[in-house]
């Protein structure tokens, strides 16, 4: 009843709510991290177009045109235009360097699709935190209105009782100093749950009026597969960051054996044609004595060439061994990847079933606190519990309520960020949450 207080008191019409399966949608098409992510890859895929350039030919196309003139005695006796147009081609036959920077091209690519990969995993995790955020502000701020409220009327009743002669003056004040603290306790809330609406409306450029709310019965379970271990093996083949990771290690050694073939024999097939022609014109003195016919001439050549590289003062050994500390940094990086994995899977999977066993608990604390207020309030009427006493017990019934709340959110949240860390988590997990809400 209080959600509905609250969700009208933002709204000045009414509109429809919206979902957690809508907001994802539309985080797809105006999340600028998500959209990043996108031209990340688009620019990844041109390292491979890149590398397979340097096994395929080169062509080169280029002319020039010539004005030549000859003098004698400041006279100018003849002159003669000459214009010359070659074409050369040159396919590599034997490039060991080109051939490994082509193989590390295709990595870095392949790397580049898994980056994007784990950004599209993180967006459902973004998504759902930043409007569960919204969903735990409300909740906060409901139990801190019914607090408010509760704690009000306990007031009011002391009040007219001390005016009547049954109640004390200290009764009175705690009950004011416990309204007051609520008073503050539900503005502070208020101000959580507009950071929160900010948050999500961050997530796509607009804002955001009405959210639909989680259902109460969230129903824990443990894991599937139920170890440790086969969340573990999962993990180690889906984890996209790990998958980039090692991908981008293959790719160094990759890079350290094109440094190295630096060393070796170059071979190439070049076939060049090249044509040119020359106008010549004889001069005496000022006067134009004739012209002669143009002069034109045709090459073709093909060749099998060969370089070795001897010196170059020590710079292809400098970038052999600077390729090769990158690659051994690349293997630690993955090393470290690979057990910051192995991590998260093991503390995820324990989470599930800790946050789990915590749901249940925070439910039957409801029932208890209900109870306890209950019998409290009993207790007051007929004079063997006091005001403190009560007014604690609605304290800790609203305190209960929250935690519930909240314990639903972190459960449904650390089965989220398990399934990440194994790398199988997919918008079909949105589609499972957005099943608990209305």
């Amino acid at each position: 009843m209080f959600k509905n207080l609250v969700l009208i008191s933002f709204i000045s019409l009414p509109l429809a709510s919206e979902n957690l399966l809508d907001i994802y949608n539309e985080a797809l098409d105006n999340d600028p991290q998500y959209k990043s992510s996108e031209y990340s890859l688009l620019a990844g895929k041109e390292f491979v177009v890149q590398g397979r350039a340097g096994l395929l030919p080169n062509v080169t196309l280029s002319g020039s045109t010539n004005w030549n003139e000859y003098y004698q005695f400041d006279e100018l006796q003849s002159a003669y235009n000459n214009n010359s147009v070659t074409a050369r081609l040159t396919q590599p036959l034997f490039r060991l360097d080109s051939w490994f920077n082509f193989k590390r091209s295709k990595k870095l690519t392949d790397a580049s699709e898994a980056d994007f990969a784990y950004a599209q995993q993180n967006l459902i995790i973004r998504t759902v935190e930043k409007y569960f955020g919204v969903l735990r502000a409300i909740d906060n701020l409901n139990a801190a209105v019914s607090e408010e409220k509760a704690i009000k009327k306990q007031l009011d009743q002391i009040q007219q009782r001390f005016e009547v002669g049954l109640s004390a003056i200290t009764e009175v004040q705690e009950a004011q100093l416990a309204y007051d603290l609520s008073v503050a306790a539900k503005i502070r809330s208020e101000g959580a749950l507009f950071n929160a609406r900010e948050e999500l409306n961050s997530l796509i450029g607009r804002e955001i009026f009405s959210i639909d709310s989680l259902k109460a019965d969230i129903v824990p379970e443990n894991p599937n597969p139920t170890t440790k271990q086969e969340w573990v093996d999962i993990a180690l083949k889906n984890n996209y960051r790990l998958q980039a990771s090692v991908l981008r290690r293959d790719a160094s050694q990759d890079s350290a054996r094109s440094s190295a073939s630096e060393h070796l024999p170059k071979i190439n097939i070049v076939g060049t044609e090249s044509e040119s022609n020359t106008n010549q014109y004889t001069y005496e003195g000022f006067e134009d004595l004739g012209f002669q016919a143009p002069s034109e001439t045709q090459r073709k050549n093909y060749s099998l060439s060969l370089s070795i590289p001897i010196s170059q003062g020590g710079a292809v050994s400098s970038r052999r061994r600077q390729a090769y500390a990158e690659y051994n940094r690349a293997v630690e990086e993955t090393l470290f990847a690979q057990r910051t994995v192995i991590q998260e899977v093991r503390s995820g999977f324990s989470n599930v079933i800790t946050l789990g066993a915590n749901l249940k608990a925070q439910k039957q604390a409801v029932v208890s606190a209900n109870s306890a207020l209950e019998a409290t309030r009993v207790g007051y009427e007929v004079g063997t519990r006091n005001i403190v006493d009560l007014l604690q017990a609605e304290k800790n019934l609203y305190t209960a309520e929250k935690n519930l709340a909240n314990a639903k959110y972190d459960y449904l949240l650390s089965q989220l960020s398990l399934e990440l860390a194994a790398g199988t988590l997919s918008p079909q997990s949105i589609n499972e949450i957005n099943g608990y809400l209305n």
